[in-house]
């Protein structure tokens, strides 16, 4: 009978595959609609409020629009594939970004936002954590195109909700680290944190905050909004 339960036990202990995988389903499902608002915080305490939508289709499609501050109203973002772009609308033409660049000058990375697929970028273990509520994985870089060289990554083992991560470079330095917090449920059954902190551990006075307004499921994502012909429309 010990036996029988202490299997049961291990069986349920999620595997760093379970948690990659439902990172991914929490942070970028297949398809969504979102409306979002960053705050970065500059190294001389200043800092300025961003405004966007997102609109994501399929694995490799994201569209970004901002609504605010006026400076970039009217710029878009588009992630197609491996490739994106940040469409200027007083050039009206786009320009290729990377997915190491910040994210509108801010602590986020442009793959942070753009591209949320930690299952095929990223070879990950389980390692040692220090609450056993949680769980700790350490993520490795399968490539040079991610947007950081290692990722610690810790997750509610109840419901594997990320609450902590911690960003390294190719040094092994830590040069950024995220909580999440104000995990709700947008949507009936779908629960994801409402508000991330991400914290500059190189400049300790700079930080970004993303919050969600809104987050909607399975909504019309047509193939033509993310073609490098509709920015600016």
């Amino acid at each position: 009978l010990l036996s029988l339960v202490s299997s049961l036990a291990f069986a349920a202990e999620p595997t760093a595959a379970d948690v990659l995988a439902k990172y991914d389903s929490i942070m970028g499902p297949a398809t969504f609609e979102s409306l979002a608002e960053m705050t970065a915080t500059r190294e001389d305490g200043t800092s300025r409020t961003y405004g966007m939508k997102f609109l994501k289709r399929d694995a490799d499609k994201f569209r970004v629009w901002f609504s605010e501050p006026a400076s970039v109203k009217g710029q878009e973002i588009l992630r197609l594939g491996d490739n994106s772009w940040v469409y200027l609308p007083n050039l009206k033409r786009a320009t290729r970004i990377a997915n190491r660049d910040s994210f509108q000058g801010g602590d986020f990375n442009n793959a942070d936002v753009l591209r949320v697929n930690y299952t095929v970028d990223y070879d990950a273990v389980i390692v040692p954590s220090a609450a056993p509520e949680n769980v700790t994985v350490e993520l490795k870089a399968k490539s040079t195109e991610t947007a950081y060289d290692k990722i610690r990554l810790i997750v509610r083992k109840s419901d594997l909700q990320p609450l902590k991560g911690e960003y390294f470079g190719t040094s092994g330095q830590m040069i950024r680290s995220a909580t999440f917090s104000e995990h709700k449920e947008f949507e009936k059954g779908f629960v994801r944190p409402g508000r991330i902190l991400m914290q500059n551990e190189v400049v300790k006075a700079r930080k970004s905050e993303m919050v969600t307004k809104s987050f909607k499921l399975n909504v019309d994502a047509p193939p033509q909004r993310f073609m490098q012909a509709d920015l600016g429309k």
